[in-house]
């Protein structure tokens, strides 16, 4: 079971994220309650970026979830950032489908590595990193059965 850090937008897909952890297929950092998350944000970004770089620590790859503000989150392109600088496998899921805890689904968000241009070669980072779009009639069902291959795929095809 490879350990994997889950990149969200907190207030808008922390329900949806918990059911993606609740599948048992990976073993996460641990979640943050709002409470907690609250006291990290009010410690200042030095905190938050602690948070970050201390819960990233070990993690083998890194799954952006993908709802619709997350491409505007500052703390999620911190993320992409230094998981792909650091090179660490990475990918994203559109979660919008899954349904949230009053039983709604979400409108689709804007991919988040279209945010990054490599000064490599001036290409999007989109045009490297794998986003899936699960079954919108099945959301839950497609990522369960699929999320272990896809981690897999990002570890080998994760730049060096």
């Amino acid at each position: 079971m490879r350990k994997v850090f889950f990149s969200f937008h907190y207030e808008n897909d922390n329900w949806r994220v918990q059911q993606i952890k609740n599948m048992g297929v990976v073993e996460g950092q641990n979640i943050c309650n709002s409470n907690d998350w609250e006291k990290v944000k009010r410690a200042g970004d030095s905190a938050i970026k602690k948070w970050i770089d201390d819960n990233m620590y070990g993690c083998s790859c890194i799954i952006v979830l993908i709802g619709s503000e997350t491409s505007n989150r500052k703390w999620v392109n911190y993320e992409i950032k230094e998981a792909w600088n650091s090179g660490k496998a990475i990918f994203g899921i559109y979660i919008h489908n899954l349904k949230d805890k009053n039983n709604n689904t979400d409108t689709k968000g804007r991919n988040p590595f279209d945010n990054f241009t490599l000064q490599s070669n001036n290409e999007k980072l989109s045009n490297y990193v794998e986003v899936y779009e699960p079954n919108r009639y099945n959301a839950y069902n497609d990522i369960s059965k699929n999320l272990e291959n896809w981690i897999e795929h990002a570890m080998e095809h994760k730049q060096n």
